[in-house]
């Protein structure tokens, strides 16, 4: 197989950069975004590379960030002006070649194997950087490689303005003495379990036995350890942003909660918010999840498959809460959320026939059978059961605005 070139482009700073834009002022100083600094969401959601030296970090809380940095400029997040920014950039890289994956608002995934330039990458690369920041003002890092994972690394390596190239053959020397959590699809509760088979850096995942990994780790396992070899196999895939795999949202509670009908109540408006989501978009799933973050930080997560697809609100609550009963251990909650995902179009989902909804298929029975009657009489969707309307997305159907933004790109 002939070897793909692939770049990953990462905007550097996005909303910290796009402010400095719109703002010239901006540059040089130190600024960070932020919720309301009033509640527990005002925390840090990115910040200037100029506030970054002075130790600002994202979900530092502001009050935190205001005495590590007296003179920090804080904005609140503008997402309208984020979200033109983003399409403005994903146009010129569309503009080199077709095969652009997005994979959230400020970066995304090229491959430029087949360019009709026939520039070197290095010189392709220098061209789309320089483009972005001539046009719009924003700087971006570029990662060269022959898969994903390797563009998507080398990305990272060289912050702002950078373009890194990693081959195959760079991987013993490059990756393997990095610390196993520097690994992208490497997360703090994967680190634990990598530790507790003795891999604490990328060189000893990839030369875990598969066996080993996958038993551990299942499918997942086996799939870190190819990219910890510098294998990845996944191409780039502009439908991607036609597909949706989960709908969730989170909350972050004005304090830290303990009281258990403030939690419900939580839950209740979360459920709501999933199910306008999923009702948007005609979508149902057969996986829910809850996410926990208590006091002390810590994630912990809760999931349950379910034969049938679900979608009602009063269902997902009931389900979320019933994972949250059996997962809380008591602790102070900062935030909570729920999602489902494995979701697929209603018209897709076909529920299976159980002693619990027998009696209504039964009972409907005789509308579908008028129905084949008149359709073999006048041809095939000639009646229907029921018409279907588009639903207006709100505010609060939306997915997530990282997420949402693929709306724009589908233009």
């Amino acid at each position: 197989m002939m070897a793909r070139i692939i770049f990953h482009v990462d905007l550097n700073s996005f909303y910290a950069s796009v402010e400095q834009a719109y703002n010239p002022e901006l540059k040089g100083k130190p600024i960070a975004i932020a919720g309301n600094p009033k509640e527990r969401r005002g925390i840090i959601v990115t910040s200037s590379y100029e506030a970054r030296a002075k130790g600002i970090y994202t979900t530092m809380n502001v009050s935190e960030a205001r005495r590590k940095c007296p003179d920090i400029i804080l904005l609140p997040p503008d997402f309208p002006k984020y979200r033109q920014a983003s399409k403005a950039m994903f146009t010129i890289l569309r503009s080199y070649t077709d095969l652009v994956e997005p994979v959230s608002i400020d970066e995304g995934y090229m491959d430029v194997t087949n360019n009709s330039s026939d520039q070197h990458p290095i010189d392709l690369a220098k061209e789309i950087q320089l483009r972005i920041y001539n046009e719009l003002d924003l700087p971006c890092s570029i990662g060269i490689a022959p898969n994903k994972f390797l563009a998507k690394t080398a990305s990272d390596m060289k912050k702002p303005m950078g373009i890194t190239i990693l081959r195959k053959r760079d991987v013993p020397d490059k990756l393997w003495p990095l610390p196993v959590i520097e690994m992208h699809g490497v997360g703090e509760s994967t680190a634990k379990k990598l530790a507790s088979l003795k891999i604490h850096t990328i060189g000893e995942l990839a030369h875990i036995e598969e066996r080993v990994i996958q038993q551990a780790l299942g499918k997942n396992g086996v799939r870190l350890k190819a990219r910890a070899n510098g294998q990845d196999s996944r191409v780039v895939d502009p439908n991607a942003i036609y597909e949706t795999k989960s709908v969730g949202n989170s909350m972050t509670l004005p304090v830290d909660e303990t009281d258990m009908k403030t939690l419900e109540k939580t839950f209740e408006k979360l459920a709501g918010k999933v199910a306008e989501r999923l009702d948007v978009k005609k979508l149902c799933g057969s996986t829910i999840s809850i996410q926990i973050r208590d006091a002390s930080w810590h994630n912990h997560t809760r999931s349950k498959t379910f034969q049938n697809p679900i979608y009602h609100q009063n269902v997902i609550f009931e389900e979320a809460l019933k994972l949250f009963r059996k997962a809380w251990d008591g602790e102070p909650i900062r935030l909570l959320g729920i999602t489902v995902s494995n979701v697929i179009d209603r018209k897709q989902s076909v529920e299976q026939l159980s002693i619990f909804n027998f009696e209504d298929y039964a009972k409907q029975e005789p509308i579908y059978e008028l129905i084949d009657q008149i359709e073999r009489k006048f041809g095939k969707g000639a009646i229907q059961k029921g018409i279907e309307l588009d639903k207006k997305q709100s505010f609060a159907s939306k997915t997530s605005f990282s997420k949402d933004f693929f709306e724009d790109l589908k233009e």
